[in-house]
């Protein structure tokens, strides 16, 4: 192999981080030809992971560099979501057995592709799609991936009472809400105005208020549109007046 091809081989191995992806769209337009691909793949550099995508010879999938060069090289949109991020920002109530979970969002039209459901992975990938935040509230989660972004606290918890209560159930979510005493009402606010989603209004200001969150009191809640017909969100359980949801009897009687 020639100095040039070896330079070029090193950039390469140099841009991702352990356990990221190459893309071949992204290797092409970046002067990797298709023929010098099939040189690093002989040669034992490169190992084809599925059509279009290959991963250095001997690493492992790692989620976190798989998104961030998924993001990165093929402009999508990928973010860590519901109770993960909320993990992220030092909350956490769940206490995973066995291979850490990790929950992805993803806009409707960018749908998850077939070799990352079927890879193994250092953690279990969960993923969900949803047009319910229409101007999402994300940030970068750590440096080391500047194209991978997680939920704000704050959209973090109403994606997981979005999934509840398939997901998560509505008892364990409360015990989250509780140490949720530094939400921000100006961010809550336009999350919650925005959103079309009457079930996860109504429950989430049922929690804020039986919580006793001093930051529920600055909320416009004459803003939300919340609705005027019930929700019996669980079987079997106690109805809110105010806020015309059926929540678990074991959440409405808990002090």
């Amino acid at each position: 192999m020639s100095i040039e091809k070896v330079n070029k081989l090193n950039r390469l191995l140099q841009k991702s981080n352990l356990g990221g992806l190459y893309f071949s769209a992204w290797l092409k337009e970046n002067g990797y030809s298709d023929q010098l691909l099939k040189k690093y793949r002989d040669s034992g550099w490169l190992t084809t992971l599925a059509k279009g995508v290959m991963i250095r010879t001997g690493d492992k999938l790692r989620s976190f560099s798989v998104l961030e060069s998924y993001n990165e090289q093929l402009k999508k949109n990928f973010h860590i979501a519901a109770h993960s991020a909320l993990e992220l920002s030092g909350f956490n109530h769940y206490v995973p057995m066995g291979k850490p979970l990790l929950i992805i969002g993803h806009p409707k039209q960018e749908p998850v592709p077939a070799w990352m459901l079927e890879g193994d992975f250092d953690r279990s990938l969960k993923f969900f799609s949803t047009g319910t935040f229409p101007k999402p509230q994300l940030v970068p989660f750590n440096v080391e991936y500047p194209h991978l972004q997680a939920s704000v606290p704050e959209q973090a918890f109403l994606e997981c009472l979005l999934l509840a209560p398939k997901k998560y159930s509505y008892m364990d979510l409360y015990y989250i809400m509780e140490q949720l005493t530094t939400l921000r009402p100006l961010v809550l606010q336009p999350l919650l105005e925005n959103t079309d989603n009457l079930k996860v209004k109504r429950m989430f200001l049922f929690m804020a208020e039986k919580a006793g969150h001093y930051w529920f009191h600055s909320l416009d809640t004459g803003k939300l549109d919340l609705g005027s017909a019930k929700h019996q969100l669980v079987e079997n359980g106690v109805y809110v007046s105010k806020y015309k949801i059926t929540v678990p009897k074991e959440l409405y009687e808990y002090e």
